[in-house]
């Protein structure tokens, strides 16, 4: 097995990829190409940048990694708060909450590389 597929931090961000997918059943099917592509690209960017970033050959570049799913992260709360502004989906603290806990391990995560970098 890949030596990523064991980081909490990957297997909660696919969690979310599911999520993310399911929610977007919700949306119109004229939305399907525009705002909903791209919350499917920046859900999936999230566990990828994290098995990329793993799969490195320093701890340096690992974090750049974690730094851009961090990026992809928030961009996805950003699109989802405007999908809920215009109508698209309700609130949803199941997704929320699975954001903000990737978010805390990420930033966790990033930590502690760093140290371990200095």
């Amino acid at each position: 097995m890949a030596k990523f597929k064991e980081l909490i931090v990957w297997q909660r961000a696919m969690d979310l990829v599911v999520l993310v997918y399911k929610k977007l059943e919700d949306f119109p099917k004229n939305e399907m190409y525009a705002l909903s592509d791209q919350i499917r690209r920046c859900g999936v960017s999230i566990p990828s940048n994290i098995a990329e970033g793993a799969g490195r050959n320093s701890k340096k570049e690992f974090v750049q990694f974690l730094h851009i799913a961090l990026g992809s992260l928030y961009e996805l709360q950003t699109q989802l708060e405007i999908s809920e502004r215009i109508g698209y989906i309700a609130n949803d603290e199941i997704l929320l909450d699975k954001i903000f806990e990737i978010e805390k391990m990420l930033n966790a995560l990033i930590s502690s590389i760093k140290k371990g970098i200095q």
